[in-house]
């Protein structure tokens, strides 16, 4: 059975980086009939919030992300004690105390010699009595894994064939002095715990993926399917993390961006396939990480909008019969209101402006060789209601009585009555107005 996991810190709120992270391995599990579970890295007390947690699940479920279980890594401390202590005994974990002035020094001193900067393994060589007397000067202790210095393969899903040379990596300290498991060690013993047999997740932790491969085979586990997609970039290709705060769900969200847009356009971006509308489904069957390649993933918010555009002027009446109702429209307009605004909208909210055009009329825009001739017509045009004629009814007296034609007619009419040089047919939007503001 295929399981996959997003496992995302609530430290913040989760943005379109960790979308794609989180995409990849919902479809997965949701092509193969599995199971996908949202598993809450929340072993930092102090940087971790309930409030993001909430956060999360509102993104994901505004999405449709919708998970089988979650796992909470804080309700987990003791099994990670329990593995500590067991690879304390095999000698796989060793205390260390060097303090980050020293271990750079150290990686200093090896980089102008010409050596990788790799940890030299000091804390091997401590005594029981050099540790207590290390403890004695104020030092605390903490811990790191000590690798196999071997070549630790896999082939990636998506990068191919990798090859690791233990030896270049510096061992991983897997728990801090003041006793916080880390992300390497965490995830690894969930993973196993869980069964997950599939990862997705960046090219950022290709390095901490063969780490991961020796502890989990170091507790008994087998390692996973693992495969590493690309970074995003801006639309020039410039780095995306100096704005990824900008980027987030959340703000996406109060933007109006359509979750359909946002996970049409995350499930293809990098593959090299055409972005398409489509359904969480759809994009499901559709998937397939051998489309994907490493080259760096350029992303530009304003391709979402003429999806959002799309999507929902593609929603049926009953979709938004409540948003409609809430503007205040009467319930026997609704539904024309619908037909005529729909079509000339990106985001649902633009139909409380169309709704305060129809309703309390819209601010004229009238150019200055045009004010005569939209006095004159304002002074053929009757007060409201209107009809579905009216429009034709009033132009044609209008062209009768200034001989105006065509377009010097009729644009400057709409932009008197609607403020607007561009919007829906006229003959329809004159049964919705209530008020124009033109006719003084």
């Amino acid at each position: 059975m295929t399981i996959t996991r997003f496992a995302p810190s609530p430290t913040g709120h989760i943005h379109v980086g960790n979308l794609r992270t989180a995409l990849f391995n919902y479809l997965i599990a949701r092509k193969a009939g599995g199971t996908f579970i949202l598993r809450l890295d929340d072993t930092d007390q102090e940087r971790s919030k309930e409030e993001y947690v909430d956060g999360i699940k509102r993104d994901l479920e505004w999405l449709g992300l919708h998970w089988d279980r979650v796992e909470r890594q804080s309700q987990r401390l003791d099994r990670y004690a329990s593995v500590a202590q067991d690879l304390r005994k095999a000698g796989n974990l060793y205390e260390v105390f060097e303090t980050p002035t020293e271990l750079d020094l150290k990686r200093k001193k090896q980089l102008n010699m010409g050596k990788p900067p790799v940890y030299d393994r000091t804390g091997l060589g401590l005594t029981d009595a050099d540790k207590e007397k290390l403890r004695g000067e104020g030092r605390e202790g903490y811990w790191r894994f000590r690798l196999d210095h071997e070549r630790i393969e896999w082939n990636d899903g998506i990068l191919g064939d990798i090859s690791i040379d233990a030896a270049s990596v510096s061992d991983p300290v897997l728990i801090r002095a003041d006793g916080q498991v880390l992300y390497t060690f965490a995830s690894s013993i969930d993973d196993t715990d869980m069964g997950v047999t599939d990862i997705v997740r960046g090219s950022d932790h290709v390095t901490n993926t063969a780490t991961q491969i020796q502890i989990i085979r170091s507790i008994g586990g087998t390692p996973p399917s693992f495969a590493h997609h690309s970074l995003l970039t801006g639309a020039k290709g410039e780095e995306l993390s100096k704005r990824i705060g900008a980027l987030s769900l959340k703000d996406l969200r109060e933007a109006g961006v359509a979750p359909e847009a946002l996970l049409s356009l995350m499930a293809r971006l990098g593959s090299g396939q055409p972005v398409k509308l489509a359904s969480l489904d759809e994009l499901a069957e559709e998937f397939d990480l051998s489309h994907f390649g490493a080259s760096p993933t350029k992303f530009d918010a304003e391709d979402l909008w003429p999806l959002t555009r799309e999507r929902n002027q593609a929603m049926p009446f009953d979709a938004v019969k409540d948003r409609i109702a809430a503007l205040g429209v009467p319930d026997d307009q609704a539904q024309r209101f619908w037909r005529v605004a729909s079509q000339n909208i990106t985001r649902l909210d633009d139909l409380g402006e169309w709704w305060t055009i129809f309703n309390k009329g819209a601010e004229p825009q009238i150019d200055p060789e045009d004010a005569e001739f939209i006095a004159e017509a304002m002074r053929l045009l009757p007060p409201p209601p209107y009809h579905d004629s009216s429009w034709s009814e009033w132009t044609a007296e209008v062209k009768a009585a200034t001989g105006r034609k065509g377009k010097g007619l009729f644009m400057p009419l709409r932009k008197a009555v609607t403020g607007q040089a561009h919007g829906p047919d006229m003959s329809d939007v004159m049964p919705l107005l209530r008020v124009v503001k033109a006719r003084g």
